[in-house]
C-alpha cells in the first residue's frame, strides 16, 4: 500500500513536470532521494523512463486531430483522405529525432550509469535556467528590431521548415545526454533560438515526445525483459498507477502551458530551475 502511495506522487510529479521546461527526470531523481519506491534497481530504473508513456498519451488524447493524417472528405468523392500537412509534420519530427535517437540508442546504459545523479541534475537545472532568461530577455529587445526572428517567429507547426525541426532536434539532443536538462525546455529554447514563437515551439515539443518516449519506452521494456527480469503483481500495479496519475496529471500540465504562454514568457521557469539547483546543491553538501 506505501509502495501504491509513492507512485502516486511518482506519476504526480511526473505529469506535472514532462511538460513544465523544468524537467522531469531530473525531479523524480530528486524525489527518490526522498520518497524510496522499495522495488529492485532494475525496476526502478524502467518504471523512471516508462512512467513517461501515462504522460505520451495525454499528448495523443489532446492533439488528435493534429496528429492523425486521416480524415474525412468534405467534398464527397472519397469517404477518406491523408491530409498533407499532417504527413509532413511526422516527416518533420522524424528528422528532429535522429540525433537524440542515435545517441540514445548508442550511450543509454552509459548515460545512465554515469550522468543519472544529483550532481548533474542540479548543474543542468542551473544552467538552463539561465539560458531561459538570457534567451527570452533577448528575444524581448530583437522584438522591436524588424528583419529579425524574433520580430517575425514561425507561428504555426504547418510553418515549420525541415531545417528548422532538425536544429530543434539537435536542443533535443542535449536533454538526451544530460538528466537535468529538461526534453522540453530544450526543444523550447531551441525553438525560440530558431525564431519559433511560444506557442508553437511548446506544440512541437508535445508531439516531439510521442516517437522519443514512445521509443525510449520500449526501449526500457525491452532491455528489462532481455536482462532476465520479471514483473510481479505488484509491480504491475505500481507501474499501471505511475502512469494513469502521469496521463491525468499530464493532460492538466499541458492546457495550464498552453494558456500560460498566451501572456507570460519562460522566465518564471528559468527561475525556479536556479533556485531548485542551488537548494539540491546545499542539500546533498549539508547532509553529505
Amino acid at each position: 500500500m506505501l509502495n501504491i502511495i509513492k507512485a502516486i506522487f511518482f506519476g504526480i510529479v511526473e505529469g506535472v513536470t514532462e511538460w513544465l521546461p523544468v524537467s522531469s527526470t531530473g525531479h523524480m531523481i530528486l524525489l527518490n532521494e526522498f520518497i524510496t519506491l522499495d522495488v529492485s534497481k532494475e525496476f526502478w530504473n524502467m518504471f523512471l523512463v516508462v512512467i513517461q508513456f501515462g504522460a505520451i498519451m495525454a499528448v495523443i488524447l489532446l492533439y488528435w486531430d493534429t496528429i492523425w493524417p486521416i480524415h474525412k472528405s468534405k467534398t464527397g468523392k472519397t469517404r477518406y483522405v491523408l491530409r498533407r500537412a499532417t504527413l509532413s509534420l511526422w516527416g518533420k519530427t522524424i528528422v528532429a529525432c535522429i540525433p537524440a535517437a542515435v545517441v540514445g540508442l548508442a550511450l543509454d546504459d552509459w548515460l545512465d550509469a554515469h550522468f543519472y545523479n544529483w550532481k548533474v541534475v542540479s548543474i543542468m537545472l542551473i544552467l538552463v535556467g539561465i539560458a531561459f532568461i538570457v534567451i527570452e530577455n533577448r528575444n524581448e529587445k530583437a522584438l522591436n528590431r524588424p528583419g529579425t526572428r524574433q520580430a517575425q517567429p514561425i507561428d504555426s507547426l504547418n510553418d515549420l521548415s525541415y531545417r528548422t525541426a532538425f536544429e530543434i532536434g539537435i536542443f533535443q539532443l542535449i536533454a538526451a545526454v544530460f538528466p537535468g536538462t529538461s526534453r522540453s525546455g530544450a526543444t523550447i529554447i531551441g525553438g525560440l533560438l530558431v525564431g519559433v514563437s511560444r506557442k508553437t515551439a511548446a506544440e512541437f515539443t508535445f508531439i516531439l515526445a510521442i516517437p522519443v518516449m514512445f521509443g525510449a519506452s520500449l526501449l526500457k521494456i525491452f532491455k528489462y525483459f532481455h536482462g532476465g527480469n520479471s514483473l510481479s503483481s505488484s509491480e504491475a500495479i505500481i507501474l499501471m498507477i505511475g502512469l494513469l496519475v502521469a496521463f491525468l496529471i499530464s493532460i492538466a500540465i499541458i492546457r495550464f502551458l498552453m494558456n500560460y504562454i498566451r501572456k507570460h514568457d519562460f522566465k518564471v521557469f528559468g527561475w525556479y530551475r536556479i533556485v531548485l539547483g542551488i537548494v539540491v546543491i546545499l542539500y546533498f553538501a549539508i547532509a553529505g
